[in-house]
């Protein structure tokens, strides 16, 4: 069941950054200063910054409302929360605990609890299997940086 559950979870995401008007990965663009251990991606290209710690989840009460990138939070979306990073930034984010990974998009700043780096969307943090704990230590590889652009209307 757990395969099947995962397998239908792969074909959203794929149907879900389809049908983005993201640009797509192709592995140019600066690598800042930090580990850049290279390592192959469903995109072409490598790993351009790493970095580990504590991931939570958001809670249901911020669906539907805005993030810092001007985005309405989408709980069922492929998305997280990053104090730093641009929004737009790709990034894979893998649980320590069971090895499952999620690639998600910084839409959002946070977490602004102590100890955090990253706050998921329920949708990632339930493909990484980290719903019951509520938290997680996670890597977090950046495979292609944002452009830091708040979303336009229209």
């Amino acid at each position: 069941m757990k395969v099947l559950y995962l397998f239908g979870l792969a074909v959203l995401s794929v149907y879900m950054v389809g049908c983005s008007a993201a640009a797509r990965f192709t592995g140019e663009g600066p690598s800042p200063v930090g580990s850049a251990a290279p390592a192959p991606t469903r995109f072409s290209g490598t790993v351009l910054l790493t970095e580990e710690g504590r991931a939570s989840y958001y809670s249901t009460g911020f669906n539907g409302k805005l993030t810092a990138s001007g985005e309405i939070f989408n709980k069922n979306a492929f998305t997280a929360a990053h104090r730093t990073f641009p929004f737009g930034t790709l990034l894979r984010v893998t649980n320590l605990g069971n090895n499952e990974s999620v690639e998600v998009t910084v839409n959002d700043r946070g977490p602004f609890k102590k100890g955090r780096i990253l706050d998921l969307s329920e949708a990632a943090a339930r493909a990484i299997g980290m719903i019951r704990t509520g938290t997680a230590e996670v890597r977090i590889e950046v495979l292609k940086w944002g452009s830091n652009e708040y979303h336009k209307e229209g």
